[in-house]
């Protein structure tokens, strides 16, 4: 493919499209989710964290490359689906400066401000990878208020980069984060129709790490050990910046999934589906976790539950999903994978009020130190405490996209000129389809809840599809339509009612949800329901370890045992567990406010210890156990940051009836 080639891509029309931002507004919990984003670190960075408070993309002195762009691109969609008044006067703020100071060759931002130029000198001042941060951010905000001035300056950046980039092709960051730009430059090329924008989309990837080959071949299917990272590095001079270093490092890889659906707008090549489902399975089957992650700290690191999956791969794996499911289209998998992500590994992330985030999370995560003795493979003593930056600070500045993109994407417009429901957080929409005035209402506490209720109000004339997704868990679901005949649709598929909506309808989504068991590192098991993931409850002790309110660093201790084995039957269909429920809190994604619970029986199993500073891998199940069966509780993963996950089991019938021990110190 040569850059000049026009008729080698062409611009296929994503199956679903975003509504513009602002037209959908998040309601009960999620709004809930949102509220704490604006006053905890996410809407409050810009007054005091100096990386964004003087940021040199807004003239300042501080950093001037990624951690900007990532704050901007996350407030953006926060202040729009909010209508938080002062955010959208901090993102403006930056729009306008980012928009003024564009030079007369197109470029943005400060010259330099990469890093790494000490090893590219001659990069410093070319860097396109912060550029690809900031041209998501000015689209959104063009979504959102029509500025007049984005669409020409975006395309002016563009057709400079397509300069830049002929003289000083992508490196490093850029070179595997390709598809950001390529997304982007798509977008852009729907807006104009400006056929040279294509031009500079084939020259990106052509300079672009191939994460379709590295897709199906997977060449990385064991833990990337410290020393299998210094095997990668540059002997001529000492630079560890090369392919098999950046297509390890779980953002990288979490941000090079999006290659593949981006890649098929621009190609209509059906060779990227195929690559990116089987990189989805690779990564399950050698790296997986239970919440729909693999692990990366910083780089693969197996199956084991106690290796840590850093923040920035939990959003960027997620905007990725997203971005699939623009391109094909509501995905059984692909959309099931995204909720247990958001509802389990995102929240899970940070403090509940958002004051404080980890790096690093773990599957089974008993304690939250500092340690120097860590299971980590490259990353720091401090990477799962919680703080402001509890390691780079990539993840301060980048993690609060998470909740705003998901929710941007509840709903979509669908190619066929109606609306597509991706998940059924509560929310609510005023828009226009077929030139009608549509107003949509979800009433729901899911996922917390088998039921859901969604009220269309429309205009006289308002004709259209509408497509409710079916969750690939749900079991014998029905769809009612205004106290109709119930239709029963499969699960993991879509059901289409095309119909005149004039007036007010009422749709009522139900379905049993069972308790499932998976399977992990040496047999334990997960317990999931629906997209909730399950993890034993164990008592945290928050300690402050350094900080200043009201960001401090905090150490979490166990003050309950932990290391427990569930009591199964294992030719049973079903784990016997009992639902417990309680009301929908404020803040659901706490012990105390978690409003479902599952109890279980279980035994302990004391040879299971903390090993270089995290729980021991899971015994191989079933285990020899000690002391009475007692029934315990599991929460929802998102609601604990003490926890384990992946729980080792023991056949019923062979527990001992002896008393418990007391918790070893090296368990506690």
């Amino acid at each position: 493919m040569t850059p000049t080639a026009r008729d080698s891509v062409a611009s296929f029309a994503r199956t679903l499209t975003p509504l513009p931002l602002g037209q959908l507004r998040p309601a009960g919990w999620l709004r809930g989710q949102l509220d704490r984003q604006l006053t905890g670190m996410g809407g409050t960075l810009d007054e005091f964290w100096p990386d964004v408070r003087d940021s040199g993309w807004i003239g300042g002195p501080a950093e001037g490359w990624e951690r900007g762009p990532y704050w901007l691109d996350a407030m953006v969609p926060l202040a729009f689906l909010t209508g938080d008044a002062k955010l959208i006067g901090k993102v403006t703020r930056w729009v306008d400066h980012i928009i003024e100071h564009q030079t007369n060759d197109g470029w943005i931002g400060p010259a330099a401000g990469d890093p790494s130029e000490l090893h590219h000198a001659d990069f410093g001042d070319y860097d396109v990878w912060p550029r690809m941060i900031v041209l998501k951010a000015l689209l959104q905000f063009h979504s959102a208020t029509g500025d007049k001035r984005i669409i020409p300056a975006a395309v002016r950046l563009v057709k400079r980069i397509g300069h830049v980039l002929a003289a000083h092709p992508l490196h490093e960051w850029g070179r595997v984060r390709w598809a950001d730009l390529v997304m982007s430059i798509l977008e852009l090329h729907e807006q104009t129709g400006d056929d040279t924008l294509l031009e500079v989309a084939v020259l990106v990837r052509e300079q672009g790490y191939d994460w379709t080959e590295h897709a199906e071949t997977f060449p990385y299917r064991e833990k990337v050990t410290d020393a299998v990272l210094h095997s990668f590095e540059d002997r001529a001079d000492g630079v560890w910046m090369n392919d098999d270093f950046l297509a390890t490092h779980g953002v990288n890889i979490a941000m090079g999934l999006k290659a593949m659906p981006v890649w098929w707008r621009a190609s209509g090549d059906e060779r990227q589906r195929a690559a990116f489902s089987s990189m989805l399975e690779r990564l399950d089957r050698h790296h997986g976790q239970a919440t729909g992650l693999f692990t990366s700290d910083e780089h693969l690191a197996g199956t084991n539950p106690s290796q840590g999956t850093e923040t920035c791969t939990v959003v960027e794996l997620m905007f990725s999903l997203e971005t699939a499911l623009e391109a094909w289209g509501a995905d059984e998998h692909v959309a099931d994978r995204l909720e247990r992500l958001a509802f389990n590994a995102l929240p899970a992330s940070a403090r509940s009020d958002e004051s404080a985030h980890q790096y690093d999370q773990q599957a089974n995560q008993v304690i939250c130190h500092v340690t120097e003795d860590r299971v980590y493979t490259n990353n720091g003593p401090e990477s799962n405490t919680f703080a402001l930056a509890p390691h780079f600070g990539c993840c301060t500045a980048n993690r609060h996209q998470g909740w705003p993109k998901f929710a941007s994407r509840l709903w979509m417009r669908s190619q066929d000129g109606g609306l597509a429901a991706i998940s059924y957080a509560p929310c609510e929409i005023d828009t226009e389809v077929t030139g009608a005035a549509v107003r949509v209402r979800v009433e729901s506490q899911y996922p917390f809840e088998d039921r859901v209720m969604i009220e269309i109000t429309a205009g006289t004339g308002a004709a259209f599809p509408l497509h409710l997704r079916i969750p690939g868990w749900a079991r014998d679901s029905t769809v009612t339509v205004d106290g109709e005949e119930p239709l029963s649709p499969s699960a993991g598929t879509s059901i289409t009612l095309d119909r005149h909506w004039g007036g007010r309808h009422r749709i009522v989504l139900q379905w049993d949800v069972p308790v499932e068991v998976r399977r992990g590192f040496n047999d334990a098991v997960t317990l999931t329901r629906g997209p909730i993931v399950f993890a034993a409850a164990i008592e945290e002790g928050w300690r402050v370890i350094g900080g200043e309110p009201p960001h401090e660093m905090w150490e979490v201790l166990p003050l309950s045992p932990w290391n427990l084995a569930l009591v199964l039957d294992p030719g049973a269909k079903r784990p016997e567990v009992e639902l417990a429920r309680g009301p929908l809190g404020d803040e659901p994604f706490t012990p105390d406010g978690a409003p479902m619970r599952l109890r279980a029986s279980a035994s302990r199993a004391p040879g299971w210890r903390v090993e270089h500073g995290a729980a021991a891998a899971p015994p191989m199940s079933p285990v020899s156990v000690q002391g009475d069966v007692q029934m315990i509780d599991l929460i929802p993963y998102g609601a604990a940051r003490l926890r384990v996950t992946e729980i080792p089991w023991t056949v019923v019938g062979q527990t001992k009836r002896t008393q418990f021990a007391p918790v070893p110190v090296s368990a506690r």
